[in-house]
């Protein structure tokens, strides 16, 4: 803020609503085109093709605040978890990264139930942890 400048309730409000965008980042999903009735406080990452009000912020995370979109540059080393899925998202190399689910182990000529039951319980571990999405 500046000395003797107008409206800084403007000002310190919207750093408010970007502080708590960001300390709490949970996204309600990835889409290219915004909610036609957003509820205050959704936040969105947005798509690669986006369209409407988020037109030129692929890659962005757009939250609701106040009745209008405010969007945030994501840095990497940035984390968010994705609501719909349970999952942490990474932010990295100038894009979003999420780990897949790794197949389960089948096949072979001798079948070890104790190694795939380990192994099994390792993918639900980090599916539980939003590492994995929820299987």
């Amino acid at each position: 803020m500046l000395a003797g400048q107008a409206q800084k309730e403007l000002t310190v409000n919207e750093a408010l609503a970007r502080v708590d965008a960001l300390l709490h980042p949970a996204i309600l999903g990835e889409a290219d085109v915004p909610p036609s009735i957003p509820a205050e406080g959704d936040c969105w990452l947005v798509g690669t093709s986006p369209s409407g009000a988020w037109a030129d912020h692929a890659g962005e995370l757009a939250s609701f605040t106040l009745g209008i979109w405010l969007f945030l540059e994501p840095r990497d080393g940035m984390r968010v978890m994705n609501r719909s899925t349970g999952q942490t998202r990474l932010r990295r190399y100038g894009g979003w990264a999420s780990a897949g689910t790794p197949a389960t182990p089948s096949g072979g000529s001798t079948v070890d139930a104790e190694a795939r039951s380990a192994i099994a319980g390792l993918i639900a571990a980090l599916s539980d942890s939003g590492i994995l999405p929820a299987a």
